[in-house]
């Protein structure tokens, strides 16, 4: 039988071997059987407008995470004994033609949901979430969507009605009917603004935003309350940019806005997401080009080890 546990640093130095996910074993296509939650990079950011990099992210990401460890202790979850995780790679994206990466991705996690498998991604800029949620939505049963991040990426368009880039995907999500927007929370939000139509449409259309300002003031408990009520017990998916965290704590990313989260925060309010009907989570927008400590992806490893760990409930729950 295959063991779905990762590496021990008591075996094999963490400075040591070769870096997978969390040191969890690497599985190509055929070997897939039993996969319960798959680990997949998405090294891809030709959707980014300003500082690109975020390509560079999942190779970092793998890398830190091979000092994450097996037990959450503030929770007590054991994540990769709830659930069967390996990393499945990354995505076979492609740097010179947008269209054809969105293409290419939607059909990676077309295969992925055919098999059953739950996916935890790391990007890539976040326009690699349309795509996975094109893979991952059911036709006439939009998902419900928890978001932290800096910007609502609610945009219509960029440069004269050019429709895709990291600013637009949940735009597109909603006109494809992929998101329900009165099932969508986003929290964190901040920043100068161009002229704030994307706030206005987004609200217009039911989405629940939370500003950093308000966040701050309710505390991570009522917003993560209200959040919970909103999505209810649908399928939901949770997409979080690290430039949600204060620029101070993750500064390797592309458009960072001052006045955020700071890691504490965030990991609780990941883990408030306990108990959800979660059908998949990514991690965006991490750029080691300017954050060549590796400080902002290990701080972004410690964000995808939380969201595995209320995923692994998710899929235990439906499991029983």
């Amino acid at each position: 039988m295959r063991s779905f546990l990762p590496l021990s640093g008591m075996d094999v130095p963490r400075f040591a071997g070769l870096p997978s996910f969390m040191r969890l074993p690497f599985l190509g296509l055929e070997d897939w059987a039993g996969v319960e939650i798959g680990i997949i990079g998405v090294p891809w950011d030709g959707g980014t407008t300003n500082r690109p990099g975020a390509r560079h992210g999942p190779r970092q990401l793998r890398d830190a995470s091979t000092m994450i460890r097996v037990l959450n202790q503030a929770t007590g979850v054991r994540p990769f004994h709830t659930a069967n995780c390996a990393d499945l790679g990354d995505v076979p994206v492609n740097p010179a033609d947008l269209m054809d990466s969105l293409a290419r991705i939607k059909a990676f996690y077309d295969d992925v949901k055919a098999r059953g498998i739950v996916p935890m991604s790391a990007g890539g800029d976040h326009l690699v979430t349309l795509p996975i949620l094109r893979g991952l939505a059911s036709e006439g049963a939009p998902l419900g969507l928890i978001h932290y991040d800096a910007h609502t990426d609610f945009y219509d368009s960029y440069f004269g009605g050019f429709a895709y880039t990291h600013g637009t995907p949940f735009r597109r999500a909603v006109e494809e009917g992929l998101l329900d927007p009165k099932r969508i929370v986003q929290i964190g939000i901040r920043g100068t603004a161009y002229d704030g139509e994307d706030v206005e449409f987004a609200r217009s259309i039911g989405v629940r935003i939370f500003m950093i300002e308000e966040v701050m003031d309710k505390g991570a408990d009522a917003v993560m309350a209200e959040a919970r009520a909103i999505v209810g017990d649908q399928p939901t998916y949770v997409s979080f940019d690290i430039d949600g965290i204060d620029p101070s704590q993750a500064p390797g990313t592309g458009t960072p806005e001052i006045g955020g989260l700071l890691t504490h925060m965030a990991q609780r309010m990941v883990r408030q997401l306990d108990g959800l009907n979660l059908v998949g989570a990514d991690l965006v927008e991490v750029s080691p080009p300017f954050d060549p400590s590796g400080g902002t992806a290990w701080v972004g490893v410690n964000i995808m080890f939380e969201l595995l760990c209320v995923l692994s409930g998710a899929v235990a729950a439906r499991r029983a």
